[in-house]
């Protein structure tokens, strides 16, 4: 039995006896053709189930209306709530989404912008790998179509970003615990290739010094794998020094409940004896017992945020040459996890 094939513009057009091109501008409500046409294309285009073809009509009209996105992990919660944000803004200014998964892996993450403009999208969104070293082949396809970073960029590519301000919300996390009574905080973060992770850094260190607290490398922990079994592993290490911290920063939330599983394994008491704070607010962050104190990251608005300055460079390209860097502000949500009270 021979596969059905779709019905294409020419089909209809010898069906009704009309030309391939008033098939088709009656299709897209062209003034030029006649209401009686346009209804009864419409009527014979719905019958016979025809789906345009939006490759073949982006070749002709340069525009797919179509949006590439690349995250790192698709299944991270964070991600996940900035994918909400960018399918409901790409909805509502017309726009469908193409997602893909580099894994944090920059070989796979430039395949992906190679597919991306196969399939001829209008833009990309992308949040780097993790492990991006060189930006020669983004820059290549910057050079090609519209590209907007969103959550892990780099101040090495010249291109509009939206993003939070790692360092202020770091600050705000560590001066929280300071103003609780904590003196000595320990922080768990990623290593140096990470550009979220040395902003948070940042934030951490400039809250210890403006508070003329000490900085004792033996409790700054860094690791490539920011995860919850790591976060377990590191406070082990933290609980086995002479003298402990009395609070631990994490920079996410996952590797901040790792650190809270470790700390009730051997009974140490939150935050009493050692307080704890994370980072994103993840859904298990309220789930975990004692619950955790975390900087909440608006991802739908991140999402939504970063749709809207793509399309806006997509369909006034003359008019963005300049490069711009959006911040999205962040909140501290202070939980059981570090509030002691009075």
């Amino acid at each position: 039995m021979s596969k059905k094939r779709n019905t294409t513009l020419k089909d209809l057009a010898l069906a009704l006896e009309l030309s391939i091109s008033t098939v088709s501008r009656a299709l897209n409500d062209h003034p030029d053709i006649s209401l009686a046409t346009r209804e009864k294309v419409k009527q014979l285009a719905t019958k016979l189930h025809y789906t345009p073809n939006l490759f073949a009509k982006g070749f002709r009209s340069h525009r797919t209306h179509i949006l590439g996105v690349i995250v790192p992990n698709i299944s991270h919660y964070f991600t996940t709530t900035i994918l909400k944000g960018i399918l409901a803004e790409s909805e509502n200014m017309g726009y469908r989404v193409i997602i893909s998964e580099s894994k944090n892996d920059e070989i796979k993450q430039t395949e992906m912008l190679e597919t991306m403009l196969q399939f001829g999208v209008d833009g990309i969104l992308m949040a780097l790998a993790r492990k991006t070293k060189s930006i020669d082949g983004i820059l290549q396809i910057q050079n090609r179509i519209p590209l907007v970073l969103f959550d892990k960029v780099s101040d090495k590519i010249p291109c509009t970003q939206v993003v939070i301000n790692d360092e202020e919300a770091a600050y705000n996390a560590v001066e929280h615990l300071i103003n609780t009574g904590k003196k000595r905080i320990a922080i768990i973060k990623e290593t140096e290739q990470s550009f979220n992770s040395r902003k948070r850094f940042q934030g951490y260190l400039r809250a210890l010094k403006e508070h003329h607290l000490p900085i004792d490398e033996k409790i700054i922990l860094s690791t490539e794998d920011i995860s919850l079994s790591k976060g377990r592993i590191l406070a082990n290490n933290l609980l086995s020094l002479m003298k402990r911290p009395d609070a631990i920063f994490a920079i996410t939330d996952s590797a901040a409940i790792g650190v809270i599983k470790a700390l009730n394994k051997f009974k140490v008491i939150i935050p009493n004896e050692i307080a704890v704070v994370g980072f994103s607010n993840n859904i298990s962050s309220t789930i975990i017992n004692p619950s955790l104190s975390t900087v909440d990251q608006p991802g739908e608005k991140i999402g939504r945020t970063s749709v809207s300055y793509l399309i806006e460079e997509i369909e006034n390209p003359k008019e963005n040459l300049l490069t711009k860097t959006i911040e999205i502000k962040t909140n501290l949500i202070v939980r059981d996890s570090s509030f002691i009270p009075d």
